[in-house]
């Protein structure tokens, strides 16, 4: 994700680290983009208090996860571990609520919360399957009237710091 990331904008920084301990000084970061990183975590109090500690005064935190209906059926995100076995990445289904309990205390205020339901727009229902690893999210176009009647498939938060 890094690297398309700086393909994609070759002016920003970026920097991996722990969202127990973000490797940046304190109010020195203008925005803030935590994109399917948190519903692992089996709290999200130390995310939402270091991304408050590196964001500047005014500045935006945007998250997107995992939407816990989903979590709740079964859609975990599916890995393959350096020896090339599968696996799932276990995740917590967290609420709108919970994800507000964090931010609120750390010192932020809620721009906008959305919880958007898949589109089915652009689907032929001539596409692959898809690699194993990306599944649930490459069957979309295989069976576009399932995926109406789904349930919103991540949860989007953006938020200001005081």
């Amino acid at each position: 994700m890094l690297a398309r990331a700086t393909e994609r904008f070759p002016r920003a920084r970026f920097r991996q680290g722990d969202l127990h301990h973000l490797p940046l000084p304190d109010n020195t970061v203008d925005l803030v983009v935590c994109a399917l990183a948190l519903a692992p975590l089996p709290t999200l109090t130390t995310a939402f208090a270091q991304f408050a500690r590196v964001l500047r005064p005014g500045r935006h935190l945007v998250v997107t996860d995992v939407h816990h209906e989903r979590v709740a059926l079964g859609s975990l995100a599916h890995v393959r571990y350096p020896q090339g076995e599968p696996g799932l990445i276990p995740s917590y289904r967290y609420r709108a609520s919970d994800y507000l309990g964090a931010a609120l205390p750390s010192g932020f205020r809620v721009e906008r919360c959305e919880e958007p339901c898949p589109s089915t727009a652009n689907s032929t229902g001539t596409e692959s399957l898809g690699a194993w690893d990306a599944w649930p999210w490459s069957l979309r176009s295989r069976v576009p009237a399932a995926v109406l009647t789904a349930s919103p498939a991540v949860m989007l938060c953006h938020f200001r710091k005081d």
